[in-house]
């Protein structure tokens, strides 16, 4: 068994089902082996586009994203979508070879030669690792799913160079290391943390991207304590849409800092409590005046942003299951508050946003099992102010973190991967849509009830917006656009426009019923002018 034939027998035992990745000259014997496994192999167009499919992929289904990439412009082309992934706390191990060990360093124009790539990988991933021995193989990959499992999940570098992948592996063992568990919050700062649950009379939580793996605690947890629940960006559908305790509102609002301050107790799981979702619009930094129970698997994020009374450095499942064991069920009036910060926080969008809302919640109420996906533009930035989910994991895109431009494409790609049974739509602007335009190939090869939805304007629209609101003239922001629909079915996709809400509607009820990917694209001017919002408040408890 040669390392390559190794590497691809190592991934499938440590659960890998599915990597993305563009063969190369220099990493065709890393493909040893990859047709006979039990592993599928996704080819994007573009390298970034596999790392994002992977990252597309681990939020789905909560399994590692693993993209295999060749050296040099490989690997670099996908440090973006590793710097978004990292952003977002996102498992991704991104496997890349580097060249011969003997030519390491010496600069003397070796194909695809850099200094020190790892360096380069290094600044978006938990770590990077060069392998210098095939027995130094599994110990990498080990320490990989350690961070994986154990700790914040973030991508993994791991460099092969290329004159090892045909080395002898075949007395390396192929089982894979014991899983590790995350740790538990210690007992002292959890009786502290009991103690303020105790006596509070109007608890808040809120619920970040590190509570997705455990919905179920959280939703306990909030109904034992009779707590408004607020979701950020990455937790949405945690607390589902309905619930009388779900807000799925932006923390940057009024209408959830005024519920804060007015609470007795605030509660943080699995939340950095970072800018773009606490303060996106750049006022004073998030703060409560009561006190703050935080919950982080990272003790330095524990020191980062809001300071907290009680700091838990552990698994945000593990201390909510702690807390669940020792609290009676409380009543606090958790529904009526959550119902006043829900309409307060819809009330507060502006008018184009409550429209943009709309469309989103009749995309939804169309395609209630669809997994939507977005990239860094004006639908995605609008739900993520306010938009209830019905179901975890089915809510995520690029407008926050990293906040690269072109995730969204390819990154509902690799979701599609993890649940092909399942519909994913792809919410994406023009601009951020022609980042990544060839992936529509790519989506062909996926195929299934796989949903574009391009909101033309005709350029970064939302850029020239700000431009305009800081009376700077606008610059590079009008661009020349293709049609859309033709150029969708020049791949073979099924294509139409949709000017209303019912036309939208009535596209993605055939989109849903083929098994071919269908691009919709909506021109702004034309859907807004035929817009109407539905007088229908949030829902009440």
């Amino acid at each position: 068994m040669t390392l390559g034939e190794y590497l691809v027998k190592l991934l499938e035992n440590y659960g890998v089902d599915t990597v993305f990745g563009i063969p190369g000259v220099h990493t065709v014997d890393m493909y040893r082996g990859l047709a006979h496994s039990n592993i599928q192999h996704v080819t994007p167009r573009h390298e970034q586009g596999a790392g994002f499919m992977a990252d597309g992929y681990a939020r789905a289904c909560g399994k590692p994203g693993v993209a295999l990439l060749i050296t040099g412009p490989g690997l670099t082309n996908a440090l973006t979508a590793m710097g978004q992934a990292y952003a977002d706390s996102v498992p991704m191990l991104v496997i890349s070879a580097v060249n011969h060990i003997g030519k390491l360093g010496h600069g003397e124009g070796e194909l695809h030669e850099s200094p020190n790539q790892g360096l380069m990988a290094a600044q978006v991933s938990a770590f990077s690792f060069q392998v210098r021995t095939p027995a130094d193989l599994p110990k990498a990959i080990a320490r990989a799913f350690a961070v994986f499992e154990g700790g914040r999940p973030r991508p993994v570098h791991i460099e092969i160079p290329v004159d090892l992948f045909a080395a002898d592996a075949a007395h390396l063992p192929t089982k894979r290391r014991s899983k590790i568990l995350p740790p538990r919050p210690a007992r002292k700062a959890m009786q502290q943390a009991i103690e303020l649950c105790r006596n509070a009379k109007s608890p808040v939580i809120f619920l970040g991207g590190g509570c997705r793996k455990n919905p179920a605690l959280a939703l306990k947890l909030a109904e034992r304590l009779d707590a408004p629940t607020v979701m950020t960006i990455n937790a949405r559908g945690i607390i589902p849409a309905g619930h009388p305790l779900e807000i799925s509102a932006s923390p940057s609002l009024n209408a959830i800092r005024n519920l804060a301050n007015n609470a007795d107790l605030v509660l943080a799981f699995g939340t950095e409590m970072g800018r773009t979702d606490y303060n996106v619009f750049e006022r004073e930094p998030f703060s409560t005046k009561v006190p703050l129970i935080r919950c982080d698997i990272d003790p330095l994020q524990l020191a980062r942003n809001t300071p907290c009374d009680v700091a838990l450095v552990g698994d945000a499942a593990e201390a909510m299951q702690d807390l669940l064991d020792e609290l009676p069920a409380a009543q606090n009036n958790g529904a009526a508050r959550a119902a006043t910060a829900r309409k307060a926080a819809l009330a507060e969008q502006p008018e184009k946003y409550q429209k943009l809302i709309s469309i989103l919640q009749g995309i939804q109420e169309t395609a209630p099992n669809a997994y939507i996906i977005g990239d860094s533009t004006q639908l995605p930035y609008a739900g993520n102010m306010y938009f209830p989910v019905k179901s975890t994991a089915r809510w995520f895109n690029s407008a926050c973190g990293f906040g690269a431009l072109g995730y969204g494409l390819p990154a509902a790609i690799g979701a599609k991967t993890a649940v092909p049974d399942n519909p994913v739509i792809c919410l994406v602007g023009d601009g951020g849509l022609q980042f990544s335009l060839a992936e529509l190939g790519t989506a062909m090869e996926v195929g299934g009830a796989f949903i574009v939805i391009c909101w033309n304007n005709n350029g970064y629209g939302e850029i020239k917006s700000a431009m305009q609101a800081r009376n700077v003239a606008p610059v590079g922001v009008d661009l020349h656009t293709p049609d859309f629909v033709d150029l969708a079915k020049s791949y073979g996709m099924n294509a139409c426009n949709a000017t209303s809400l019912q036309t939208l509607t009535d596209a993605l009820q055939n989109a849903l019923g083929s098994k071919t990917p269908t691009l919709i694209e909506i021109t702004e001017s034309e859907m807004l002018s035929n817009f109407q919002i539905a007088k229908k408040s949030p829902p009440e408890a």
